[in-house]
């Protein structure tokens, strides 16, 4: 039996679920009833871990303050999760590409069509966060449903050694106790329980990275002045949709009609900021902009002159 085995077979992720044991032989509806009533048990378990998220937030916030990155670093599932949190960064919240990024092992191949031996490349993930030139001023998150995945752990290392802070997103709920020498700062692991088929953590492990990965980005966001209220403010008129969309922030932040919103948001060249504190503040363009930029591009603060 190898080392690798064993440490394998210790893992929570690997653990067979009681409560799915004869799934095999149970009708469509109780496959799904069983499936339902195991993912009730995600959002309990994320919860569980809102302070070690709170430290991770205010570490971001700081990082993106101060002209940082977050980077995620998976594999496989929990790769391509993280590639799905930064692609919607942009269209969301105004942000530039580089703001929020994820690497996953397997390069671009990996996002389509899955690159088992990948995962197994500790050299790459170091590679990977010496090509992102990571500064101190960075935060890297690591993904890995089991907490041992050697391209994760390479990331987060060489993370680590250029003075980046760490997190690692995990669904080990024992991995300080398994992995104590790891460089981890923040450990975020809920505690999902055993899958309903045995090792599939495309299934509550993947939830739960999903869940954690959008408080991540939606709370630092927020904290960086991207929201009004709980209305997106610095989305990207980038297709038809979103050209809609703003015209309706503008309507139901300021009350104003369809037409207004149109010649307002084509004065501000499509930025809803600016248009929202020019109605609201009843101020000229270049007013808002000077206001904006006083308050850091926080919306209330500069339509109250703060």
């Amino acid at each position: 039996m190898t080392t690798l085995f064993q440490e394998i077979a210790a893992l929570p992720t690997e653990q067979r679920n009681t409560a799915s044991q004869h799934i095999d032989i149970a009708t469509v509806e109780q496959i799904l009833t069983i499936i339902n009533d195991e993912d009730a048990r995600v959002a309990p378990a994320v919860r569980a871990e809102l302070p070690h998220i709170a430290q991770a937030v205010e570490h971001i916030v700081t990082a993106f303050k101060s002209g940082g990155r977050l980077i995620y670093a998976g594999a496989g599932t929990s790769g391509r999760l993280g590639i799905v949190d930064a692609s919607e960064c942009p269209p969301t919240y105004g942000t530039d590409p580089d703001m929020v990024q994820a690497l996953i092992a397997g390069g671009t191949p990996a996002i389509f069509k899955a690159q088992e031996g990948a995962e197994d490349r500790m050299d790459v993930g170091v590679q990977e966060i010496a090509d992102k030139h990571v500064t101190g001023r960075d935060v890297v998150c690591g993904i890995a449903a089991s907490g041992r995945t050697p391209y994760v752990f390479g990331a987060l290392r060489e993370a680590k050694q250029r003075g980046a802070t760490t997190v690692m997103v995990t669904t080990n709920h024992k991995f300080r106790e398994q992995f104590p020498n790891e460089p981890i700062d923040i450990v975020i692991a809920p505690n999902v329980g055993a899958e309903v088929v045995t090792g599939s953590t495309r299934m509550k492990s993947g939830t739960a990275q999903k869940l954690v990965l959008n408080m991540l980005t939606t709370a630092s966001m927020i904290r960086i002045g991207k929201v009004y209220g709980n209305v997106m403010v610095d989305l990207q008129m980038t297709n038809l949709k979103l050209i809609e969309r703003a015209k309706r922030v503008v309507m139901d932040v300021t009350g104003v009609d369809y037409d207004v919103a149109k010649r307002v948001l084509e004065e501000c060249n499509g930025h809803v900021k600016t248009a929202l504190v020019m109605i609201l503040a009843d101020t000229t363009k270049n007013e808002a902009v000077s206001r904006l930029e006083q308050a850091n591009g926080f919306v209330r603060q500069a339509i109250e002159g703060k």
